[in-house]
């Protein structure tokens, strides 16, 4: 086998992998959104505060992602990924075992906090290992495979929920610690040995919780409205005054005075919004219907075909069109799903639900591994760690705002107005990224 045929294999290897990995995180949602209404008559809470399950866990992704691509770029990728599959793992458990709801969010804050690893730190392995050609189609291969595999959870979830229970479907992702000692000599175990910045980190994340609970608060109350007012109203100009004090801390100002960064990654954070919110909305106006959760998860395997096949498009069109110009036309498919999903809950049409969650699957294939091409080629090797991790937290905290615009709005407008609402999102990404200057914005050669 010749050197770069090795490479195109080796590539192709750990790509898979990683996306099954990514993919299982995933799952830690589509799979928990199918079960959300059982779960929630169960425990005894309302759908629309049952959805907290789901928006904590995105919040937490979102959140600690960012961290990890900070303490990989100081002690390697092995280590961090290792210990965020063991602590996903442990909260899956715990959620699995909670006796009551509130036990059932701290263990799904600890699952979100260990399955943030899995994002940046695959997309790290990629990057530091590959490069041009061979790094798109990895890429774009990561990104294919989570999304199938996040798109069977609703079939997953529901056949498992039927058969085992609810508590089961909230255990499934324990099956990440099968495809670790695949992947170990692959991560890389180098760093830098500099320090990281806890209090940085801290204030992005009570910042980032603030935004998510005052967006879902309508469902829960006005105490929840008001802590998530404070947070984000001390938070926002707190975050701002400690990158100033520490530069070089967890959000490295060089990063964050990065236009195409930072743009790119607003621009890009309404994919995952979409996500999410159909996570919830779907399953919600379908069983509300008198589906079965199993006979949800049927309904949407097109979603998880379309994931497997994105790849094959994805990388190409990249290639050809370049990152910016890829991030633009996923946001316009991921708005226009939203308004065919916003139609189809509100006329209770299972045939618009499933053509937009196939859309959203096709602006994921494509905008994630777009955002993570256009960053890793905007920054240097020194920073690319952080940087990554920085663009996935604004990535991610879109899907918490996702779940949270329709689990906190939908009892409101209705869950077609909420995903109405919602739709606005890609469109005011795509004015930010407009604002990018051209040549800035296209990849490296």
């Amino acid at each position: 086998m010749s050197p770069a045929s090795s490479v195109r294999a080796d590539a192709r290897r750990v790509s898979l992998l990683a996306g099954a990995l990514f993919g299982l995180a995933g799952l830690g949602s589509s799979s928990a959104a199918i079960a959300l209404p059982v779960l929630a008559e169960d425990l005894g809470v309302s759908t629309g505060v049952s959805a907290w399950a789901i928006s904590l866990y995105a919040l937490m992704l979102a959140v600690a992602t960012a961290v990890y691509g900070r303490v990989s770029d100081l002690v390697g990728i092995r280590g961090p990924l290792l210990f965020g599959v063991a602590v996903m793992a442990a909260g899956a458990v715990a959620g699995a075992l909670a006796p009551t709801f509130g036990v059932l969010l701290a263990g799904r804050v600890l699952q979100g906090a260990g399955a943030a690893a899995i994002p940046t730190l695959g997309v790290a392995v990629i990057s530091a290992r590959y490069d041009g050609v061979v790094r798109a189609a990895a890429l774009g291969r990561f990104a294919g495979v989570a999304a199938a595999i996040s798109c069977l959870g609703p079939l997953a979830g529901g056949v498992v929920e039927g058969l085992l229970g609810w508590r089961t479907v909230i255990a499934l992702p324990l099956l990440g610690l099968l495809l670790v000692p695949f992947l170990y000599r692959s991560l890389p175990t180098e760093g830098s040995g500099a320090r990281l910045d806890l209090i940085g980190a801290a204030l992005v994340a009570g910042t980032s919780a603030g935004l998510v609970m005052l967006v879902q608060s309508p469902s829960t109350g006005p105490v929840v409205a008001i802590v998530g007012a404070v947070l984000l109203a001390l938070g926002a100009p707190a975050v701002g005054w400690w990158v100033r004090r520490r530069p070089h801390g967890f959000l490295p100002r060089s990063v964050l005075r990065n236009a195409t960064v930072v743009r790119s990654s607003i621009a890009a954070a309404a994919v995952p919004a979409a996500w999410f919110a159909l996570l919830i909305a779907v399953p919600a106006v379908l069983v509300a219907d008198g589906w079965e959760p199993w006979e949800v998860g049927v309904v949407l395997l097109p979603s998880a075909v379309t994931g497997l096949l994105a790849p094959r498009f994805a990388a190409p069109l990249l290639a050809r069109i370049g990152g910016i110009s890829s991030l633009v036309l996923s946001g316009l498919v991921a708005a226009g799903s939203l308004g065919v999903a916003a139609g189809g809950a509100s006329v209770q049409s299972a045939t618009l639900l499933v053509v937009a969650v196939v859309g959203v699957t096709l602006s994921f294939g494509l905008g994630q591994p777009a955002l993570m091409a256009v960053v890793g080629d905007a920054v240097t090797t020194e920073v690319r760690g952080v940087a990554l991790g920085v663009a996935t937290l604004m990535f991610l905290v879109g899907g918490g705002v996702g779940s949270a615009v329709v689990g906190g709005l939908g009892p409101v407008l209705g869950m077609g107005g909420s995903l109405l609402l919602l739709a606005v999102l890609p469109l005011l990404g795509l004015a930010v990224l407009a604002r990018e200057p051209r040549a800035a914005a296209e990849p490296a050669e």
